[in-house]
Parts: structure tokens; C-alpha cells; sequence
């Protein structure tokens, strides 16, 4: 079973090449979660008032054949992987037009709040027999492993324009503070992010700031953000490419 979201790369999605940045189409991803989530019937909403829990975002990765540019219109078709632990997959491939444009993997925990517990995706039957079947991906998401020695980009403050509905950096914030990092303003004419992991270790919250630090390991450009005693919040890997 799967759900089908349109979206449209607009203005406030695009770059200085017309590129769609990494984090807008996180955020048309977790769009599409978020409603694929309550047409099955285990949204927020539901998810809040029965179990009070809600769907936490551990990993995402994702990969693109090309860029996709302004104006244009994407459709992500989405679906979970059945489990009994207390991890779900959430899969994606990106169409523009009849087309394959890409594809991503998510890593989800089912979480309450009040007392931070994990829940069994077994204690759930909203998920039973709702899952993506033979259309489920294979690719897993490990824990990026970030190299011995790091050289510092800058120290990043966060604000009131970083959060979320939780009061907690947005997950597609991050993934702003690692091109940022990189200076992906400064690459070659044509370029383009065509795969991104990000990790989410620990929330962060506005008046917080996090010291940036980036590597590289073959054509991986890896960046991870440190809290003030020096705890990881996030990391994250991206491999550009050039048309």
C-alpha cells in the first residue's frame, strides 16, 4: 500500500542555480510522511489521543538523478516497512512527470514524550498489513561514522526561525547548516547534492548554538554539529555531482 503526494518546486524552494535545496525537499518528504501517516490512520492526532506518542525522525537519506528545478512538479510515492521492533522504515521514489527521479529511505521511532519510551511497532495494530509489500526498499540506514579529524566551519546560533511545532529544530534545518558549512554557494556551475544522510542524535532548542565541524572521505563531504561541551546533535554526509 502506498501514498502519492504532488508537490511543486516553487520560489522558496530553489537555490541560486534554480536547484531545489536539500532541505526544502526534506520538507516535502516529511510532508508527505505526515499525510501518508493520517490516511492510514496512525498520524499525530490518532497516534497523541490513543498511545500518547508521536513519530520521531532518527535517519533519512536520500538520492536524486538530477536536480530538480523550479517550477517543477514531483510526485514522492511513499510507503512503510512492516516491523515488530521499535524502528520503522519509511520509503519514497520521487517522479517528475512518468518519470524516476529519485528515491529516499527513513528511519522512524515511534516515541512518547512524557516519559521519552520507545514503543513496539507491534503495539500498533493501525500498522498491521498496511505496509509497502513487495514495493519495500532494501537499504538500511547505519550510523554515519565521522573521521578522528574534523576542521571547524563556524559556530552556528539557533533562533526562533530554526523550530518547529515541538519547539525544537526543525529536521530540515539541519540539513541548511550542513551546506552552509560547506559553502555549497561556491560550487561548480551545475552541481548538485545527489545523495544526503543526516543523522538526528539530540533535539536541539532556540538559544542553543552548535559548533560545526566538517571532513571529507573520498567524494563523501561530511559534517557533524556539536553542542557547547562538545556532544554530537547531528551528522551528515552529501555527495555532489555534476551535470
Amino acid at each position: 500500500m502506498y501514498y502519492d503526494h504532488e508537490f511543486r518546486i516553487d520560489s522558496r524552494d530553489v537555490d541560486g542555480q534554480g536547484h531545489c535545496r536539500p532541505s526544502a525537499l526534506l520538507g516535502h518528504l516529511q510532508e508527505a510522511a505526515t499525510r501518508a501517516a493520517e490516511a492510514g490512520g496512525f498520524g499525530r492526532t490518532a497516534l497523541t489521543e490513543k498511545y500518547r506518542a508521536v513519530w520521531v525522525l532518527s535517519r533519512i537519506w536520500f538520492r536524486l538523478d538530477r536536480p530538480l528545478r523550479w517550477d517543477e512538479r514531483v510526485v514522492a510515492r511513499t510507503w512503510y516497512r512492516e516491523g515488530r521492533g521499535v524502528m520503522m522504515y519509511r520509503d519514497f521514489d520521487l517522479y517528475a512527470g512518468d518519470r524516476q527521479v529519485g528515491e529516499a529511505v527513513s528511519l522512524w521511532v515511534l516515541l512518547r514524550p512524557g516519559d521519552k519510551k520507545m514503543l513496539k511497532l507491534s503495539t500498533v495494530p493501525e500498522l498491521e498489513g498496511r505496509g509497502g509489500g513487495e514495493l519495500c526498499k532494501e537499504r538500511t540506514l547505519s550510523k554515519l561514522r565521522m573521521p578522528a579529524e574534523t576542521v571547524p566551519a563556524e559556530r552556528r546560533p539557533l533562533h526562533y526561525s530554526d523550530t518547529d511545532i515541538n519547539g525544537h529544530v526543525n529536521n530540515t534545518r539541519y540539513a541548511d547548516f550542513a551546506c552552509d558549512a560547506l559553502h555549497l554557494e561556491r560550487r561548480a556551475p551545475g552541481a548538485f547534492v545527489r545523495e544526503l544522510q543526516i543523522g538526528y542524535l539530540a533535539q536541539c532548542w532556540p538559544g542553543e548554538s552548535l559548533e560545526l565541524r566538517t571532513a571529507r572521505e573520498g567524494e563523501a563531504l561530511l559534517v557533524r554539529g556539536e553542542d557547547e561541551s562538545g556532544a554530537p546533535r547531528f551528522d551528515a554526509s552529501l555527495i555532489l555531482s555534476v551535470l
